[in-house]
């Protein structure tokens, strides 16, 4: 009998924390989605600055309003 109920006290506890893993993975996988992104604007203005021959500060300048533009 005891076995019985420790099978089904963790057989709830295991139901019952489902939904935080699932949430987790969610969220990490719209959190890479995100960082993707940001990298790819981030790979894009530096491109741009590249081939505007931009060095130093005038670089920083840029790439920080091309990633903030819309």
């Amino acid at each position: 009998m005891k076995i019985a109920h420790v099978l089904t006290c963790t057989l709830l506890l295991s139901f019952a924390a489902t939904p935080f893993a699932l949430a987790e993975t969610a969220t990490t996988a719209a959190t890479t989605t995100t960082d993707d992104a940001k990298k790819a604007k981030s790979k894009e203005c530096s491109t741009e600055a590249d081939a505007k021959g931009l060095h130093g500060k005038e670089r920083k300048k840029f790439r920080e309003q091309c990633k903030h533009a819309k």
